[in-house]
């Protein structure tokens, strides 16, 4: 065989690959992440999987590592007592057996699951919706090595806002009265490990702003579409409406029935000049480091008041921390798995 004919095969295997390739929906929380994953599945070519797994985010930590055959036995038990396995239509004796005998990583444990789940919707991939999974990149790249992650990026100001909206009464660490630093500070730490971890395989990696997708959704789609190798047709997207494609995902009630219904810039609103200024000043690198331009002249050079200065410098860590926690260390496994949605276990 002629090294051209070769190298054309090769491109041919490889472009087929790509398209037949699973896809990681990731991002800060309250950035746009279900609108995606809801496009995705509008789009076709998808099993329709209405959960979020929390494969790597929850099952391992509570598991440890399924190549023991304990730690197996446990994450089938627990996988079949959640939301997440009701949601995929299966029967336990569909997965028992391959999960039991084949899983040794959460990429295998995906493999089995959702490869089953799709190859019942006669479709050829299958797509991960969990905001979490971006601090589990390199990890879910090393056991998945055809995943590629699409990064929904919010600007910070709106994504915190929203946080501070949705869990407002669940403070983190101290700082109650300033909940919304807190959570800005999160965005801007979630938002860069995303990039920095995309950075070690650009070729599987994009970011998609949340702004583009509600504002120019047809021109982002394609370009999208373009990067998975999948056809993301917009009007298919919106006859189908899926999910938040129809439906938003707002914590606004308030304005979600509203005809000028917007998401985007609604911190220009909610927040007033003072918070803006300190915002800007607290984040104003990660917001324009991620396209975002300051409203406050002068706001990366605004010195900080003691307070919010110690929460730049204490959360970040906190946050480090807290992963390293639940990932590395048998805190994990004392999680009750809240997200799972876990049935009682005499009846799974």
């Amino acid at each position: 065989m002629g090294a051209g004919k070769r190298q054309g095969i090769e491109n041919e295997m490889a472009m087929t690959a790509r398209r037949n390739s699973p896809v990681f929906v990731i991002g800060c929380h309250r950035s746009g992440t279900a609108l995606l994953y809801d496009s995705l599945l509008s789009a076709g070519g998808f099993p329709l999987y209405h959960a979020a797994p929390y494969v790597h985010t929850q099952l391992l930590p509570m598991c440890g590592d399924p190549s023991v055959p304990k730690n197996r036995e446990k994450l089938l038990k627990i996988w079949l007592r959640s939301k997440a396995f009701r949601r995929t239509g299966l029967a336990p004796e569909d997965l028992r057996s391959k999960i039991l005998q084949e899983c040794r990583s959460g990429g295998d444990f995906l493999r089995i699951t959702l490869g089953e789940v799709a190859r019942r919707a006669g479709v050829e991939r299958w797509a991960v919706y969990d905001c979490d999974n971006i601090m589990y990149m390199p990890a879910v790249k090393r056991e998945v090595p055809d995943a590629l992650f699409v990064h929904v990026v919010r600007d910070g100001r709106d994504a915190a806002l929203s946080m501070k909206k949705q869990h407002g009464g669940r403070p983190l660490l101290w700082a109650q009265e300033r909940g919304l630093f807190a959570w800005a500070l999160l965005w801007q730490w979630t938002v860069r490990k995303g990039r920095r971890y995309g950075r070690k395989f650009p070729a599987d990696y994009i970011e998609v702003r949340y702004e583009d997708l509600v504002c120019h959704p047809e021109k982002t789609l394609t370009a999208l579409g373009e990067f998975l190798d999948h056809d993301l047709d917009y009007d298919r997207i919106q006859k189908a409406g899926i999910g938040r494609v129809a439906s938003p995902n707002t914590v606004w009630n308030e304005e979600s029935s509203a005809e000028s219904f917007s998401p985007v810039g609604r911190w220009r609103t909610k927040l007033s000049p003072a918070e803006t200024a300190a915002l800007e000043a607290l984040i104003g690198d990660g917001l324009e480091e991620f396209g975002y331009p300051l409203t406050t002249q002068g706001a990366r050079s605004t010195r900080l008041d003691a307070r919010l200065n110690l929460m730049r410098i204490l959360y970040p860590l906190y946050f480090e921390a807290k992963v390293f926690l639940q990932s590395k260390t048998l805190l994990g496994r004392l999680a009750k798995g809240t997200r799972l949605e876990l049935t009682d276990p005499v009846h799974p």
